[in-house]
């Protein structure tokens, strides 16, 4: 049973810092027994990163829809696992205002990497959070769960505006404001032809992410964890697309040689 100093030993020998900006994706069962279970989890997280800013997805896009389409932070349950909606209630915790790709976030400038997220008009744009964690040399830690979880992998799609990643029409959502008045809000979400959960493929860039050091393998309690740098991820992600710009939804694998550098 892993006791929280256990813990956050794991996150130093990782190489993790206590002023680092970490977006995680999470699987608790993977973590194995806990002493204290998921609250121990985050303790160790937000004691760890005091002086830096931990994230957590709070995605709301499985129970979002048009026939569902009131957001309200307070209330809607995420759908990525029991740390996010544990950590969404936590005392300091922020909660940004996208209804379908929202974030909790604690810790330094936590308001202001979630500023205007209720104004975006797709799930991972440019001008999103998501885009704040690259400026901010954010690194991302997969913890139990592969790419197909790395949500940043969208963004840097919407970057590079890859093709058949979007619906057509925006979806009409209405936002619940921290004042309690309704904000209207029209959002494109993700879409694929051939796929529905674009995010499957994102595994084929494995490799190429550990060849050119853009993540590495590491451990948290039990679970096999992949630790990844936003910029790297970004500049392979970017190398390899521009080669076959659909190539993750069109080759079954992708050549070596479109990530090794010349």
């Amino acid at each position: 049973m892993f006791t929280k100093n256990e813990l956050i030993q794991h996150l130093k020998d990782m190489g993790i810092m206590p002023d680092d900006t970490l977006l995680v994706h999470s699987s608790m069962k993977s973590i194995g027994e806990v002493e204290g279970g998921a609250d121990t989890v985050l303790d160790a997280f937000m004691e760890y990163l005091s002086e830096g800013l931990l994230i957590l997805p709070t995605h709301t896009w499985y129970s979002m829809s048009e026939y569902h389409n009131e957001y309200d932070p307070r209330i809607e349950p995420a759908c990525v696992g029991i740390l996010p909606n544990l950590f969404r209630k936590r005392e300091g915790v922020l909660r940004s205002l996208h209804p379908t790709h929202s974030v909790a976030v604690y810790g330094k400038d936590s308001e202001a990497f979630i500023e205007g997220e209720e104004n975006q008009p797709t799930p991972c744009s440019t001008t999103s959070c998501y885009t704040r964690l690259m400026e901010r040399n954010g690194k991302i830690l997969l913890l139990g769960v592969g790419h197909e979880r790395n949500t940043f992998i969208h963004c840097v799609e919407e970057h590079l505006n890859v093709p058949e990643r979007l619906t057509k029409e925006p979806t009409y959502f209405k936002i619940v404001m921290p004042g309690g008045h309704i904000k209207p809000s029209f959002v494109y979400r993700h879409d694929n032809p051939v796929t529905d959960h674009i995010s499957e493929n994102y595994t084929k860039l494995e490799q190429a992410f550990y060849d050119r050091n853009a993540a590495v393998k590491t451990r948290f309690g039990d679970a096999s964890c992949i630790l990844c740098e936003t910029k790297g991820i970004f500049e392979v992600t970017k190398n390899v697309l521009s080669h076959q710009i659909n190539c993750l939804i069109e080759l079954d694998t992708i050549p070596k040689e479109w990530w090794q550098k010349k």
